[in-house]
């Protein structure tokens, strides 16, 4: 059904409310035409991060932006929300909406979750674009440990009623004062505006949730993620879009793709890419999707 939403109203972007897998996912459209591309944003996110990246592959493209279980104004009501129940309702998206196999992109702490969409699913899958991405198993958790650069907010998003406890109330500052600027390697690029709209989402009842479950699943199921690669490696075509994390997307991508893993590197830009740098981002996806549309 149509969605009517509190957040900004974007001209050309329709917004969506879907029932699937036991909760309510909210997605953004545009586009009229062209191959399917499904957006699938990170943390400290939501469909928003996509926002100047959509009306540029809409020109060519019909584009959706989804909100995971738990993040944006998705459903965050009481029930799982590991990588694997997170792929279980892109799979079934893509079927209520009959649009597969889509272009799929996936951002961040998302990478669990397409990944195993794409292994457990290739049938709705025609490609695979990583952007500034990791996996369990692979060293993505490392990042938790802060003895060796990694970084603290991880142990806090996992830890047991702790997020709850310490971010509740305290939104825009985790966000504006911590979240976004530790990472963003572009001033200017993330607004006020933009900052408000995550607090928004993020402000809601358990609006913690979703950023909870992926930080918990993904210290726990790397050796799951390592076998379903050794057993189901990626067969699309996949492009590692690099950023502020350098090489590692694409060192990561080609250890658990079967397939030639493309990169691009976006050089001076930090780790949000689609906030960043949305004309560049969007010139590398349409290349690559114009290329495997041709196959």
């Amino acid at each position: 059904m149509d969605a009517t939403l509190p957040g900004p109203a974007l001209a050309g972007i329709s917004h969506h409310l879907v029932e699937v897998n036991g909760t309510q996912l909210h997605y953004a459209a545009a586009g009229a035409g062209g191959s399917p591309v499904l957006l699938v944003h990170g943390f400290p996110e939501s469909w928003w991060t996509f926002h100047k990246v959509i009306p540029l592959l809409a020109e060519s493209h019909r584009v959706f932006a989804v909100d995971l279980r738990g993040f944006g104004d998705s459903g965050s009501g009481p029930g799982e929300y590991d990588s694997r129940t997170s792929a279980e309702d892109l799979h079934l998206l893509i079927e209520q909406l009959g649009v597969g196999p889509v272009h799929l992109t996936g951002q961040d702490i998302s990478g669990a979750t397409v990944f195993r969409l794409a292994s457990a699913h290739p049938q709705d899958v025609r490609s695979l674009t990583a952007i500034e991405m990791g996996l369990p198993g692979f060293g993505l958790e490392r990042l938790a440990d802060i003895t060796h650069g990694g970084t603290w907010h991880i142990g806090l998003l996992a830890a047991p009623g702790i997020p709850e406890m310490l971010l509740t109330g305290r939104e825009r500052e985790f966000l504006g004062q911590f979240a976004f600027p530790a990472l963003n390697g572009t001033p200017g690029a993330i607004t006020d505006a933009d900052i408000e709209e995550f607090a928004r989402t993020y402000s809601r009842p358990d609006g913690w949730r979703g950023a909870i479950g992926l930080y918990r699943s993904m210290l726990t199921e790397g050796p799951e993620i390592k076998a379903l690669a050794d057993s189901h490696a990626l067969t699309a075509p996949v492009l590692a879009v690099g950023a502020g994390g350098g090489a590692f997307t694409a060192g990561t991508m080609s250890q658990a793709a079967a397939t030639e893993v493309s990169s691009v590197s976006l050089d001076g830009v930090g780790h949000y890419a689609a906030m960043e740098a949305p004309e560049a981002l969007a010139e590398a996806i349409l290349e690559f999707v114009g290329k495997v549309d041709a196959l």
